[in-house]
């Protein structure tokens, strides 16, 4: 179970048993593992994506990346993992798949923001 002993103690009191902790943790799990499964293949089905970060190289309100590869592993609630593209990379350290077709992760260094991703611009406006 992957609930601290604190909440695990707080859920108790409001009347959750042992048995639904479990429940809940389980499903977190699951959850966790099927949205890195839907983020690695947003990226592994598109050569190329957008994105809304801002990038001193870049003129382009929305910058073009051209994609390698994004590799998460899972760990109860938590996803981390490397995204690749063709000259840089950035470590993953959460993500989320948006309703309009875009995901936004969280980038460690050396980005350290949140940012969302797009199969085209046109996503963005």
């Amino acid at each position: 179970m992957h609930f601290d002993q604190r909440t695990q103690r707080a859920l108790r009191e409001v009347g959750l048993e042992t048995d639904d902790l479990r429940a809940v943790s389980e499903a977190v799990v699951e959850a966790v593992e099927a949205d890195a499964a839907a983020l690695e293949e947003f990226f592994a089905e598109r050569e190329t994506v957008y994105s809304d970060m801002e990038m001193a190289h870049s003129s382009a309100e929305y910058p073009e990346h051209a994609v390698e590869s994004l590799d998460l592993t899972t760990h109860a609630d938590e996803m981390r993992g490397w995204l690749r593209f063709d000259t840089w990379g950035a470590y993953v350290e959460d993500g989320r798949v948006l309703d309009d077709d875009s995901v936004e992760l969280t980038l460690g260094p050396p980005i350290h923001d949140r940012v969302r991703f797009a199969p085209d611009r046109e996503t963005f406006r």
